[in-house]
C-alpha cells in the first residue's frame, strides 16, 4: 500500500511510491568490470521542502550474502514538475548527473535518462545512462542502463528492494493500547 503523508507537497504525490528506506539484493555486470551480487539500501525521505532526498548505498556480495565490499553510493534530489521528474544526482566515483525523465501514466513508475554529466579526471569512463523504477506488488524494482565511449548504452545494474519497517513506526501506533495489553485481546 502507498501511503501518501500529510505534509508532502501536492507537486511530490506522485513519487509517494519511493518514499521509505528500501533493503534488497541485486547483479551487477558491465563489460570491462567483474559481474557480481550486491546488496543495496536506499532512501527517499522528504522534509516539506520541493524534493524528495535521496541516498544509496550498495556493497558486494559473496556466495553466501555477506558484505564484501563498497561498491557504489549515490547521493540526489528528485523533483516534479507536471509529469517531469528531474533528479539531480552526485556519485563516490566523481561523477555528477542530471537526469530527466516521465511518470508513466497509471502506474507506478519512472523512466529517467541523463541530460547532462561532469566526472573528475579519475573517475570511470562514462557518457550517459538510463533508469527504471517502478512499484510492483509492494517491492520497488530498478534497472539501470550505462553508455561509456567504449561502450554503448546497455544495462549494467538491477534491483529488487523491500521497504523497511522501523519499529518505532508501530509504537506511535499502538499509544492507544491498555498498560497490560490483555485488554486488547478480550
Amino acid at each position: 500500500m502507498i501511503e501518501i503523508p500529510s505534509d508532502l507537497r501536492p507537486e511530490l504525490v506522485p513519487l509517494a511510491f519511493l518514499l521509505g528506506t528500501w533493503q534488497g539484493a541485486g547483479v551487477a555486470d558491465f563489460p570491462g568490470e567483474q559481474q557480481c551480487h550486491f546488496g543495496q539500501e536506499l532512501s527517499f525521505t522528504h522534509d516539506g521542502r520541493d524534493f524528495l532526498e535521496y541516498s544509496s548505498h550498495a556493497w558486494e556480495l559473496d556466495a553466501e550474502g555477506k558484505k564484501i565490499r563498497p561498491l557504489e553510493s549515490e547521493h540526489g534530489y528528485w523533483r516534479v514538475k507536471e509529469r517531469t521528474v528531474e533528479v539531480v544526482m552526485v556519485r563516490d566515483r566523481g561523477v555528477v548527473e542530471v537526469w530527466y525523465g516521465e511518470l508513466a501514466e497509471g502506474k507506478p513508475q519512472i523512466d529517467l535518462a541523463t541530460d547532462t554529466m561532469a566526472r573528475l579526471a579519475e573517475a570511470p569512463e562514462y557518457s550517459g545512462g538510463k533508469r527504471l523504477y517502478g512499484y510492483v506488488k509492494g517491492e520497488l524494482l530498478w534497472v539501470g542502463e550505462l553508455a561509456t565511449p567504449s561502450q554503448p548504452l546497455r544495462p549494467y545494474m538491477s534491483a529488487q528492494l523491500k521497504k523497511v519497517v522501523d519499529p518505532r513506526e508501530w509504537v506511535k501506533d499502538m499509544s492507544d493500547l491498555p498498560d497490560d495489553g490483555v485488554a486488547f485481546f478480550k
